[in-house]
């Protein structure tokens, strides 16, 4: 064993030393963020003491460094009997390394309001620059079997009771209640006493960059850290920037270490995030990672009558008839946003007019909106079910009522207005002239064979997925 130094020079020299090693081992990024600003502050008896001049940087070095400063210590020719980090300024006489001096206190980066002075203890507002919308809570969103997992993982990381979960991870399209369940999360976080940060990425990376460019990443980190629960949204956004990136992993590796709660939201999955690295999309594959799904019909009808009772309740003159929103809610191929808007724009109309709204004006209005981005026509759904079938494709314009015929026009029908924004009245004209309760009718009839015979409705999925391959 090495015999150890007492002396203040040689104790100095092996510390500055250990010191560039550690750069020259960590990077730059990491050594300029952890290391630069510890200083030697005393070495009795080669017991060592470095001082850190915050205590959330203390801590940090602490539980993740201090065995690699050892180490460094050890490998410039010291034998420290212990080392400890401890939170102190630097004692007099022991100087740190001239590119590591002393900073300031941080007076502001973008989390002090412009306008408020610096001094006043209001002045801080936090990282999070997202007001919590009150309606978006947990007893808003109407779950179903497209969304019911997320919706119970969601709120069990908010009630505390999933202690294993460290990372939840939900994805899925524009409008399937994403933002929704991490503004419910915060709320009932604030609700039991946490801090919860809700964040877009966005918001992250520019209010990151800010810190890096006025030198106070480390405000920004303690800033981070201190939350309970972190919540992201719109993760896609964040590829943008190989620091940012960076500094996100950063963060979900110390709030792992903390033991603290994230939830991020994002339009896909951690696979599809090609620009974030494998490292961080691995380190996000390892959390629950939950696909929110586009709702079904029964979950866009109890949305849709939510959403009207709310409505009502403020203007009842917009209150809509349950056959509307049922014509609203058979729309297949839109996102909760794209059928919320017509629902909107129907309710605004009845408040505004006073005029009733009929299924013959939602109809209109339905095939006067853009939809979603599905094109198929009447004629292909005609002819694809008489394929299946085996029939012509004059038995659809016929009058015959065998079962072999009846049947499959009905689902002829059935697929034009959940495919389409055709009318009633212009559906029931190309099948043979048939009246818009004809085909009413017909609708209903195939919905209800859907849930009541599984084989049948896998005939009918299975024309749905012909018919959107077709139209691709």
């Amino acid at each position: 064993m090495k015999q150890a130094m007492t002396s203040h020079l040689d104790w100095e020299t092996v510390w500055a030393a250990a010191r560039e090693r550690l750069r020259r081992e960590l990077g730059d990024a990491v050594f300029d963020s952890w290391i630069a600003q510890l200083a030697l502050l005393s070495f009795d008896n080669a017991e060592i003491q470095v001082a850190a001049p915050k205590l959330f940087h203390r801590n940090w070095v602490d539980n993740h460094y201090s065995a690699r400063i050892e180490r460094a210590m050890r490998a410039e020719g010291g034998e420290p009997a212990s080392l400890s980090i401890v939170l102190a300024a630097p004692a007099l006489g022991v100087r740190a390394p001239k590119e590591a001096p002393p900073e300031p206190e941080p007076a502001s980066i973008s989390y002090l309001r412009a306008d408020a002075p610096a001094d006043k203890p209001d002045a801080r507002r936090g990282l999070s620059n997202r007001l919590l919308n009150p309606a978006q809570s947990f007893e808003s969103f109407i779950p179903g079997p497209a969304n019911d997992f997320g919706f119970r993982a969601a709120r069990a990381l908010a009630q505390g009771e999933a202690e294993d979960v460290a990372l939840l991870y939900v994805h899925g399209g524009f409008g399937y209640g994403k933002s929704h369940l991490l503004n419910a999360i915060a709320l009932e976080a604030k609700k039991r006493g946490k801090r919860a940060l809700y964040l877009g990425a966005e918001d992250f990376m520019r209010q990151f960059l800010g810190a890096l460019n006025r030198k106070d990443t480390l405000g920004f980190k303690e800033e981070l850290r201190a939350a309970d629960i972190l919540l992201i949204d719109d993760l896609q956004h964040l590829c943008r920037s190989t620091y940012t990136v960076a500094e996100f992993l950063h963060t979900l590796n110390a709030f792992a270490d903390l033991r603290r709660k994230l939830a991020i939201a994002c339009d896909r999955a951690p696979a599809g995030l090609e620009n974030l690295g494998e490292d961080l999309r691995s380190r996000l594959s390892g959390g629950l990672v939950i696909s929110l799904d586009r709702p079904d019909r029964p979950t866009r009808l109890a949305i849709l009558k939510s959403r009207a009772a709310e409505y009502a309740r403020q203007r009842p003159d917009g209150a809509l008839p349950d056959e509307v929103l049922e014509r609203i809610a058979d729309v297949e191929d839109a996102s909760p946003r794209d059928f919320i808007g017509v629902f909107m724009k129907l309710a605004t109309y009845a408040d505004l007019t006073k005029q009733p709204v009929t299924l013959e004006v939602a109809e209109q209005t339905l095939g006067s909106r853009a939809v979603g981005t599905r094109k198929t026509s009447i004629e292909d759904i005609q002819r694809k079910t008489a394929e299946f079938y085996k029939l012509d494709l004059r038995d659809f314009q016929s009058a015959g009522r065998a079962r072999r015929i009846a049947r499959p026009r009905q689902v002829a029908m059935y697929l034009a207005r959940q495919l389409t924004m055709r009318s009633l009245p212009e559906i029931g004209k190309r099948f043979g002239g048939r009246d818009h309760t004809t085909v009413l009718h017909a609708c209903r009839r195939i919905a209800a064979l859907c849930e009541e015979d599984a084989l049948f409705k896998q005939e009918v999925d299975f024309l749905k997925q012909v018919l959107s391959r077709t139209v691709q």
